[in-house]
């Protein structure tokens, strides 16, 4: 499983806007300095925020991209899909009739990776822009985490 710089850049450069302000156009050159991406790079990911209607853009002096909502109703899922960033936990593709192995068959973890996709969009579509940048985000995954009770082997 890997989430490629795609993701990890649109959701740092939009966590950049939010913290700015949001509502208020923030050009991309001030972006890419502060968090150190390439401009060319937040070109590219913020036309495709944009046709997702995440951003809005404005040109001139004062300009540069704006949040379409506030920072708690944008989800980090959204930012992630809007990128066309796929997380991918198995080798297999989705509905295929090839399995992992490259035949029909499944690995034999292949329902381990398979729920931890699942688990890490569960993770990303409930968190927010505005739990980034309150913090809130340490812990989240363990809300409902199953408690785990260790066995002693016996002397």
């Amino acid at each position: 499983m890997k989430l490629t710089t795609k993701g990890r850049y649109a959701v740092s450069a939009m966590a950049d806007i939010a913290a700015i302000g949001g509502d208020m156009p923030v050009s991309l050159s001030d972006v890419s300095l502060r968090q150190g991406i390439s401009l060319s790079y937040l070109e590219q990911l913020f036309a495709k925020l944009r046709k997702a209607g995440l951003v809005t853009s404005a040109r001139g002096v004062s300009g540069g991209y704006a949040l379409t909502a506030e920072p708690s109703k944008i989800r980090v899922a959204d930012i992630v899909a809007a990128v066309d960033e796929e997380i991918r936990t198995t080798a297999c593709a989705p509905g295929s009739v090839t399995g992992c192995q490259g035949t029909s068959a499944r690995c034999l973890t292949h329902d381990l990776w398979d729920e931890l996709g699942r688990q890490i969009e569960i993770f990303l579509n409930a968190v927010t822009l505005d739990d980034i940048l309150e913090k809130r985000i340490a812990g989240m995954a363990a809300v409902n985490a199953p408690k785990i009770e260790r066995i002693e082997a016996a002397e």
